[in-house]
């Protein structure tokens, strides 16, 4: 889904970003320290967030700005689906989160499926790789890539994590209220769909 005001906030910091990461010049840097204010001041007049967030978030980053990349997994049994009920706004999704630095992505997936629902898992298929922007997700700060990799039950019991406060399995026809800035219901029926089919071929964009 796309937001006009968010793609420029978000250009106008990426080109901040860059500028303030590679000039020397004293008067560059004052404009580009200019541009991410503008960039922030975008931000606070169409989000809830704060304009002190805001450039918390946006003081953080160096360098030249990329996607971040943030990794789901989707573990069936018994034809349902395996999600977490999250902490900070008390809704479902499926098991992950942004992937940590010296691990790969069949990695990062099987920790964070341990780490936020206490079941052991091994990665089994690539389903897809989404761009967060092209889909219904609720209007964020940063540009995201979302992987969904589907994976094999193998062991463990349900136990909440650090950041989770319930661990269940849901039908298709029954799901919870999800965390959206997480997963999408269309993005679910999606996974449910390679269950189904698992020559399915995989989804990019």
């Amino acid at each position: 889904m796309s937001y006009k005001w968010l793609e420029w906030a978000k250009r106008i910091q990426s080109l901040s970003q860059s500028g303030l990461s590679f000039s020397d010049d004293m008067y560059d840097i004052e404009r580009y320290e200019e541009l991410r204010e503008i960039s922030a001041e975008i931000m606070e007049q169409y989000t809830s967030l704060e304009m002190e967030k805001i450039k918390e978030l946006f003081t953080n980053e160096t360098g030249y700005q990329t996607p971040k990349v943030d990794i789901r997994g989707a573990v069936f049994n018994d034809e349902k689906i395996l999600m977490v009920r999250e902490k900070i706004d008390d809704k479902w999704s499926l098991p992950g989160g942004f992937c940590d630095i010296g691990l790969s992505p069949s990695e990062n997936i099987v920790k964070e499926v341990k780490e936020e629902s206490g079941y052991d898992v091994t990665a089994k298929k690539l389903v897809a790789l989404l761009d967060m922007n092209k889909h219904s997700h609720p209007p964020q700060p940063y540009h995201y890539y979302k992987i969904f990799i589907q994976c094999e039950l193998i062991g463990g019991q349900a136990k909440t994590g650090l950041e989770t406060k319930d661990v269940r399995f849901f039908s298709e026809n029954n799901l919870p209220k999800l965390s959206t800035g997480r997963n999408t219901e269309e993005q679910i029926h999606m996974l449910f769909g390679f269950l189904r089919n698992p020559n399915k071929v995989s989804k990019f964009d």
